[in-house]
């Protein structure tokens, strides 16, 4: 349940991320209401051929890390990995594409699209699930953006997190070089 976000005191991290997927419940909502095409099938994850960046806050970046990231890891103490757990390399993430080029500068599109596919559906976010490129589709596809980005701000200070709005997948590389962050509450 989404809480009235004003009447929230402060929250534990844990909070915060089942209230980003009730924020993205709400999003998914309202995108099945107003039934925007889809006419790109998957181009728009190649940015830099699309001509577009995808961005998103630190708190959706903990979000992914939770939801996609996380249930690829091996667990600590298993006794008895899972398959795939034993497929997890010894950088302990894998990517469907690499993040990284071997230049070292970060791979071109979206790491988690598979043939034209996005295989992390789940944790993916908000400019991602809001972005169609149906043209009638730009008015309410602006607004919506604004109007749950502004909560996803309201979250940050309400868990005591720092907010940051990073491109996706320097944020992506950034959660690869970093703990998550230890609960507040």
């Amino acid at each position: 349940m989404v809480h009235r976000f004003n009447e929230l005191d402060n929250i534990s991290l844990a909070e915060a991320l089942r209230q980003v997927k009730a924020l993205y419940d709400g999003l998914d909502a309202e995108i099945d209401f107003q039934k925007p095409r889809c006419v790109a099938s998957g181009r728009c994850c190649h940015f830099e051929a699309y001509g577009h960046r995808l961005y998103a806050t630190r708190l959706e970046l903990e979000y992914f890390r939770v939801v996609e990231m996380m249930p690829r890891l091996p667990t600590a103490g298993a006794e008895s990995p899972t398959e795939s757990q034993k497929q997890v390399p010894e950088r302990k993430f894998s990517f469907p594409l690499p993040l990284f080029a071997d230049t070292g500068e970060i791979a071109p599109g979206c790491p988690w699209q598979v043939n034209e596919l996005c295989t992390a559906r789940t944790g993916r976010p908000l400019g991602c699930r809001i972005y169609f490129c149906d043209p009638g589709s730009t008015a309410w596809q602006n607004n919506a953006y604004e109007r749950y980005h502004r909560l996803l701000k309201i979250l940050h200070d309400k868990a005591k997190l720092p907010y940051a709005y990073m491109e996706w997948r320097a944020g992506l590389g950034t959660l690869l070089s970093t703990p998550p962050p230890k609960e507040n509450g």
